[in-house]
């Protein structure tokens, strides 16, 4: 069977820095994307939270939350997973050196807080530990051509999907290519973990992709796909 694919809801950054924006302009959320093939619904990123992700799914595909088999995180972030809880039923995955460097990252703050006097801080730290520890390790492939791409930069361990219909790749990039400013600007966010990681994943989504969905942007076609890599017009996207 071939996928099905389509985006649920357009993300944004709390600030875009080629916006000229800093603090905190909006509230964050990812794209979230839903995949359909051989009997798996996965959702990707549901980022909005419950009562509105659950809406959007409706509005975007009338199903109801019980319909989702898969929940897959680009991240496991806050804003990655906001709405996960509204698909308790399905199950959530996550690729597994993202599981690695998450659990690292939340035993190291929780030592932190160890002799804080900060309960509400407590708490947020062990409900993540609780979320992670219900999230499964994503297998190489999802389902019949979906496969994990990973895309370290954004996280350690940050892993974007590869949707294989016939002549067409799909790339869900995830924070690799954040919105279109960023892919024709060849610009990657300015709080990935790891910078340059984060621009070598950048390359790999416009070598292979067709089409991009982007982790705070719509779906949009790879402008430098089918150009060779000598054509001379494209820009920043070859800086």
């Amino acid at each position: 069977m071939v996928p099905q694919f389509k985006v649920i809801s357009i993300g944004t950054l709390a600030a875009n820095h080629l916006w000229d924006e800093s603090g905190t302009v909006r509230m964050p959320h990812a794209t979230s994307t839903l995949i359909e093939v051989s009997g798996k619904c996965i959702l990707i990123d549901p980022s909005l939270p419950p009562q509105i992700m659950t809406a959007r799914l409706a509005e975007r595909t009338g199903k109801s939350p019980q319909e989702i088999t898969h929940v897959f995180l680009t991240a496991f972030l806050p804003d990655r997973y906001r709405g996960i809880e509204a698909f308790g039923e399905a199950t959530w995955l996550v690729a597994p050196n993202e599981r690695i460097a998450a659990e690292s990252r939340l035993e190291k703050l929780a030592d932190d807080l160890l002799h804080a006097d900060d309960e509400e801080l407590n708490d947020l730290v062990a409900t993540q530990q609780t979320l992670l520890a219900r999230c499964e390790d994503a297998p190489d492939r999802l389902a019949p051509g979906v496969d994990l791409f990973p895309l370290p930069g954004p996280t350690p361990g940050h892993c974007g999907l590869i949707i294989s219909v016939p002549g067409h790749t799909v790339v869900v990039a995830g924070d690799s290519v954040a919105a279109q400013e960023h892919l024709h600007l060849a610009q990657v966010l300015p709080e990935c973990a790891d910078h340059e990681l984060a621009q070598e994943s950048f390359r790999e989504v416009i070598e292979i992709a067709d089409t991009i969905i982007c982790g705070r942007d719509n779906m949009l076609p790879n402008p430098v796909r089918g150009m060779g890599p000598r054509a001379g017009n494209t820009g920043a996207l070859e800086a």
